[in-house]
């Protein structure tokens, strides 16, 4: 065969971290990962640092002696999700393979596995905010006074947090739409772009000067059922909304919080000449992902549901 498919899949295995990067409107929560030490394919360490805090100077023995402890919390990534699929070798030549591939990986991954990324860190934000008596419940947006529960929401942070921190406020389209027609609104709101890294940038609107990241209503629920692919009535794969889901209106936090990780395993591709069962390529898709917050990130932190929380 002519194909270096150990390379070949090397290189779709880089492309397509590449991509959950810059198409997922989550992907900015990667760039607080860099610290994160991986000692397995689903398996990270998490670094914590803890300092003495500040002790008197004594003019004969001078500088009080203080502890800098560094640990590390080791974390499983609970998402372990796989595919496989097969391209028929008559409609697939070595010759239009790579771009036939490409392109079968590119839509799985763009209608596929990036909505279903950023609806499990949404839902896991939200639950944890929930669980941390760090959200409200019961309001139902509106153009009356949409802006103003929004800005409060923010002030009560920054009356904890200080106004240095840099939040970001997530955002479903619907309720961004409600917002833009606020009767509290007097002129536009504010346009700007939000860089979460070097390699992700996007035009976003602004309130009290925090970027609203617009996501689609259907990522922002905070439950889904995530099928298995194998079970009757879940064949279909992917992921829908749990029956004790709620609506997320939106979710408040500093851009440094969210640590997202995710990890496309080694793609493998299959020669024709070696799938036993069909005549056909063979290429097997594994993704781990996950999302931590730490304890100490939770008072900088809101969500806001539609629907009561109990």
């Amino acid at each position: 065969m002519a194909l270096n498919t150990i390379a070949l899949a090397t290189m779709f295995q880089q492309e397509l971290d590449n991509q959950i990067v810059a198409k997922s409107t989550s992907g900015w929560m990667e760039q607080n990962a860099n610290n994160l030490i991986f000692t397995g394919n689903a398996t990270v360490k998490v670094p914590k640092m803890t300092t003495d805090g500040l002790g008197n100077y004594d003019k004969s023995n001078g500088y009080a002696s203080g502890g800098i402890t560094t640990s590390y919390e080791t974390f499983t990534m609970g998402q372990d999700r796989a595919r496989k699929f097969y391209l028929d070798s008559h409609d697939v030549t070595e010759s239009n393979f790579v771009a036939t591939a490409s392109n079968a990986m590119a839509t799985f991954q763009r209608v596929s596995v990036i909505p279903e990324i950023d609806a499990y860190r949404y839902s896991k934000i939200a639950t944890t905010l929930i669980a941390g008596s760090r959200a409200s419940g019961g309001y139902t947006p509106s153009k009356a006074d949409i802006l103003t529960t929004l800005k409060t929401d923010i002030n009560n942070i920054q009356d904890v947090i200080g106004i240095d921190t840099p939040l970001v406020v997530v955002m479903s389209t619907k309720t961004l739409n409600t917002l833009e027609l606020s009767s509290e609104i007097v002129r536009q709101l504010q346009v700007g772009d939000f860089q979460g890294n070097n390699d992700y940038v996007t035009p976003c609107k602004f309130v009290d000067e925090c970027p609203i990241l617009e996501v689609p209503s259907a990522r922002l629920m905070t439950a889904y059922t995530y099928n298995d692919g194998i079970t009757v009535g879940q064949t279909q794969g992917g992921f829908v909304p749990a029956g004790t889901a709620k609506h997320i209106n939106w979710l408040i936090m500093p851009v440094d919080a969210p640590i997202a990780i995710q990890k496309t395993d080694t793609i493998r591709i299959f020669d024709p000449s070696v799938v036993q069962n069909l005549n056909a390529w063979q290429l097997d898709y594994r993704k781990y992902h996950d999302l931590f917050i730490e304890d100490n990130k939770l008072p900088a932190m809101f969500a806001n549901i539609e629907e009561a929380l109990s």
